[in-house]
């Protein structure tokens, strides 16, 4: 199933734009939308025995950190011990003392969800990644905080009341919890149901209470450009093309290395607008791993094995007949 655009999280992309991105939160009812994680996946997830930390987390907003022991398990693989491993039984029972369950970085493990987060990344020119929560009735994971991305909340499963407070007002802001000096009036409040979306720009303190029972949701998180991002950027920019030894040898050879790459910048940055710099670090933040020229499935490597297999053995055979004939023959030749 192909993963849903922008249009159908938001609907008018251009209404969206002009009134909402980064400017003030929004909810929309899209609807039909449906997450491609959801608790039967999760509890898919759970079964396959794979799920482990830093992947699973249970947290609580009360500041009192949840050990990792007391929501996974150990295992003996191969003779040696093992830690971090998923147990649902503990994790269950965690979710039942008010914990919530955090699922990080869902789109580096679950396929339908990188499709979506590559998807919204195409258009938004941004990184897109993708967590899931779920929260016991009146359980709030997080604090009130800052994220520095723009997010896109989809209620999965249950209810949720969601707060959202304003903007920073300050450009030093800091991420995280909010300090408890710092009063940032409430903006939004809104019991979101399933198939709701819920739209916070970047900066925007936030928090979320779980209504009756079970409630889950998925973040999808748009992360925007930072100074380091920049300064990764210009870099690129200062020293594309420098032709310079990797490893120079000696000072004097370290001296002209030198000189040579700030000649190089200097003549760079002179052609450099800030306009080039900004399209340069946003290529690098969105830019994905090429993929192989061809991703061969096991499954059609088991239907082919048979047709392919012999032709290989003869092919390898005669490869190792002519080595041994060379080396036959040239031994003759000196004996």
């Amino acid at each position: 199933m192909e993963s849903p655009t922008l249009a159908d999280w938001v609907g008018d992309v251009e209404s969206f734009s002009s009134h909402q991105w980064q400017l003030k939160p929004a909810v929309f009812t899209p609807g039909a939308l449906a997450s491609p994680f959801d608790l039967d996946e999760l509890d898919a997830a759970f079964d396959s025995g794979l799920l482990r930390t830093p992947y699973l987390e249970m947290v609580r907003s009360t500041k009192v950190t949840v050990p990792a022991e007391a929501y996974t398990t150990s295992r003996v693989v191969n003779g040696s011990t093992h830690q971090g491993f998923a147990d649902r039984a503990k994790v269950v029972g965690l979710l039942r003392a008010g914990a919530t369950l955090l699922l990080r970085h869902v789109d580096q493990w679950h396929r339908p969800t990188a499709d979506l987060a590559a998807r919204l990344s195409a258009e938004l020119d941004r990184r897109v990644e993708a967590f899931f929560f779920v929260t016991p009735a009146e359980g709030q994971g997080l604090a009130t905080h800052r994220d520095d991305a723009d997010v896109f909340a989809l209620q999965v499963a249950g209810r949720k009341t969601w707060y959202v407070h304003s903007a920073p007002t300050t450009a030093d802001w800091s991420l995280g919890e909010l300090p408890d000096e710092e009063e940032s009036p409430q903006l939004l409040r809104r019991v979101l149901e399933p198939g709701d979306v819920l739209y916070i720009p970047r900066g925007f303190a936030h928090r979320a209470v779980g209504e009756a029972g079970l409630s889950a949701h998925l973040s999808l998180t748009i992360r925007d450009i930072s100074l380091g991002d920049l300064a990764a950027a210009l870099q690129q920019c200062l020293t594309e093309d420098v032709d310079i030894p990797a490893r120079p040898l000696g000072e004097a050879a370290i001296t002209d290395a030198c000189a040579t790459l700030l000649s190089h910048a200097r003549t760079k940055l002179a052609t450099i607008a800030p306009e080039d710099l900004r399209l340069a670090a946003r290529a690098a933040q969105t830019r994905h791993p090429a993929d192989p020229p061809h991703q061969e499935t096991f499954a059609a490597t088991a239907r082919d094995w048979d047709s392919t297999a012999p032709a290989a053995k003869r092919a390898g055979l005669a490869s190792a007949l002519r080595t041994w004939h060379r080396l036959r023959d040239g031994g003759r030749s000196t004996s």
